[in-house]
C-alpha cells in the first residue's frame, strides 16, 4: 500500500482509514533471514491523517511472527500486538513542529510516496525482543551444555567486601608502604 502526499491532500478534512490484512511473509523471511523464520499475515487497522503539508500514520497491528530462540535457535511463535505512529513530511523545515520522541520522516521532494509495507516491515522487526525462549528454556533455568563445554551465567555481588584485595594485586600493597591506605 502506498500514499503520495499529493493524494493524502483530499484527507484534510476527514481521515483515510484503512482495515487490511497484510501478507508479508516473503518480504520479511528474505529480508531478515535469520531473526524471521515465519509470519503470518498481519491484521493492521488504522488511518492516515493530512495536515499542512505533513501526513501522520497511525496505526493497529495484530499478527505472529517464528522466530529462533536466542538460546538454543530453536523455532519460537511470537504473537504480536502493537501501535506505531509516524509522521511523513516533504518539508525539511517542518521537524520543529515535532517532538525529539515523535518518529518523522522527511521524504525526498522526487519522490514524495509513503510505502505504508515498508513501514510495516520495519515496525514488525522492531517488535523482536532480545531474549527469546521456547515455553521450555523459559520454564527450565538451566542452561545448554554439551561434551566438554556449558554456558555459565556469572552473577556480579554488588556487596562484596571492600578490604577483599584481588590476590594478584596483594604483593603490589607493600609497593608504597609510606603512603596509608586511603
Amino acid at each position: 500500500m502506498k500514499w503520495s502526499l499529493n493524494e493524502l491532500h483530499r484527507y484534510s478534512d476527514e481521515p483515510l482509514h484503512f482495515d487490511s490484512t497484510f501478507d508479508l511473509k516473503a518480504s520479511l523471511t528474505k529480508r531478515f533471514p535469520d531473526d524471521i523464520l515465519d509470519a503470518q499475515p498481519m491484521k493492521v487497522d488504522g488511518y492516515v491523517t493530512y495536515h499542512d503539508g505533513d501526513a501522520t500514520v497511525s496505526a493497529h497491528v495484530d499478527g505472529e511472527i517464528t522466530v529462533p530462540s536466542t538460546r538454543s535457535l530453536q523455532p519460537v511463535k511470537l504473537p504480536l500486538s502493537f501501535d506505531f505512529s509516524e509522521v511523513y513530511t516533504a518539508d525539511e523545515s517542518h521537524l520543529d513542529r515535532y517532538e525529539d520522541d515523535e518518529v518523522v520522516f522527511v521524504l525526498p521532494r522526487d519522490h514524495q510516496t509513503i510505502d505504508f509495507d515498508e513501514s510495516l516491515i520495519e515496525n514488525i522487526y522492531e517488535q523482536i525482543p532480545t531474549r527469546v525462549l521456547t515455553p521450555e528454556e523459559a520454564a527450565n533455568d538451566q542452561l545448554p551444555s554439551g561434551k566438554g563445554w556449558a554456558v555459565t551465567e556469572e552473577v556480579a555481588d554488588d556487596h562484596q567486601d571492600s578490604d577483599h584485595v584481588d590476590p594478584r594485586f596483594a604483593k603490589l600493597k607493600n609497593l608504597f608502604p609510606d603512603q596509608d591506605e586511603k
